[in-house]
Parts: structure tokens; C-alpha cells; sequence
């Protein structure tokens, strides 16, 4: 069983401690079908985002954003922010930018541009790296780690930066872990059935977890419920 970094551990003692009727429940009888565990694990995928992060994002130190100013090529450039939160642009010098919003950089951008040296600019901000944003991939994947979130990444951008599958795994065994309030979720995910337009590709989130399990099916639902449990965190 992998062992539970202390962001989940905290989340999910404070979900036996404030709900403990409602924790998820893992029936592993041996009469009781996988399907009714299935139900009782994990939250329906419809919770998910399926648009885009960028615009609600805040600005942080080591962002690497793209600026490009239309009709000025000379002002269109890759930078990146400072571990201050400013960045420095021709024309413009140094500008505070953390805990700034995408829409709110353009804006500032635009006026400052503006009111001397372009009438009417232009100016569009993509950002290119979330650094201060982290996505952690595990299981049955080539590589694990923890990977920055660049732009809008979304479940099969994140296998692709851990290598892809091993030859042991199941795709249709994804489970994405995410933290809500002081609530810890499980979402299965099939990866096939993804890249087969069958199932949408969820964005990710800051502090998501995803951990691709092998073809156990009985081995996977109980460590997928291990992990949702507080008992089991409780165990000696």
C-alpha cells in the first residue's frame, strides 16, 4: 500500500472526525460484488472540470508566462516571474504580477502601453507554467514524481509527463485523488476510453494525485478504500 503523504492523511482524519456516518465504506466480503463496491469508493466523474483553469488562476513566483502584444513582435516574449512576484518588459520595466489574474495582467499590460507608446494595444497573456502548481503521478506508470502543471493540464498530459504505462497497467484503473474542503475524493477514470473519445479528459488541479493501478481488481479496490478510509489510517 503507498503510504499517505500527510496533506491526505490530515484530510482524511478530519473527515473521520467530522463525518464519520458519511466516510466511504469498503465491503471486501466475499459475497459482495465489485460493482457495489465500485459505488460505495469513488465519486461520480461529473464533479470534474472539463474547462479550461486559466482564467480564475492567480499569478505566482517562477510562473513562466508567454506575453504577446498584437502588431508588436518586439514586445512579445516568453518571461518568467521573479521569486519577488515582478516581471521586466521593454518599454514597461519592472511590474509587480503575483496575485494577479490572467485577464488582470493583460488589462495593466495594455494601459500602460497605452498611454505612451501604443494607441489601442492588444495584449494577451497565456501561461505557459503553473510552477507554483504540482500534480503528483504514481502506480503503474514509467516514471513517478511530482510534475509542475503547465498551462491547462489535463489527466493524459500528466500520464505522458510520467512516460506513459507500464506493460502491468490496467487504464481503466485510473484513480484520480482530490482534495475538497477537508474531503479527500476518489474519481476512476479509464484511459482508453478517454483517448477514444468515449470519456472526457478532466483538468487538474493544484495538489491533484493520480495513481494508476495494475489488473487486480480485488487488490485495487482495497487500496483505493484504504486510502479514502480514516480507520485504516488509524491502524497501528
Amino acid at each position: 500500500m503507498h503510504k499517505l503523504p500527510h496533506i491526505y492523511q490530515l484530510a482524511a482524519v478530519s473527515l473521520f472526525v467530522s463525518a464519520c456516518s458519511t466516510s466511504p465504506s469498503l465491503d471486501t466480503t466475499a459475497g459482495s460484488s465489485s460493482s457495489v463496491e465500485i459505488a460505495s469508493i469513488f465519486s461520480s466523474i461529473s464533479e470534474l472540470d472539463y474547462t479550461p483553469t486559466q482564467q480564475d488562476y492567480k499569478i505566482g513566483s517562477n510562473d513562466l508566462l508567454d506575453i504577446k502584444v498584437f502588431q508588436a513582435p518586439e514586445l512579445s516574449q516568453p518571461v518568467r516571474v521573479d521569486p519577488r512576484g515582478n516581471i521586466s518588459l521593454p518599454l514597461i520595466g519592472t511590474l509587480r504580477v503575483e496575485g494577479l489574474s490572467q485577464g488582470q495582467l493583460e488589462k495593466q499590460l495594455a494601459q500602460k502601453l497605452g498611454a505612451t507608446y501604443l494607441k489601442d494595444p492588444q495584449v494577451t497573456v497565456f501561461i505557459q507554467e503553473f510552477t507554483s502548481q504540482r500534480v503528483t503521478v504514481e502506480g503503474a506508470v514509467k516514471t513517478a514524481g511530482v510534475f509542475p502543471i503547465k498551462g491547462d493540464m489535463t489527466l493524459v498530459q500528466a500520464i505522458a509527463l510520467s512516460g506513459g504505462l507500464d506493460s502491468l497497467a490496467d487504464p481503466s484503473k485510473t484513480v484520480l485523488f482530490r482534495k475538497q474542503g477537508n474531503s479527500l475524493k476518489a474519481y476512476n477514470l479509464d484511459l482508453n476510453a478517454i483517448r477514444d473519445g468515449k470519456m472526457r479528459d478532466p483538468y487538474l488541479r493544484n495538489d491533484d494525485r493520480i495513481i494508476v493501478h495494475r489488473s487486480d481488481t480485488r487488490f485495487w479496490l482495497r487500496e483505493v478504500g484504504s486510502l479514502l478510509n480514516p480507520f485504516s489510517i488509524l491502524k497501528p
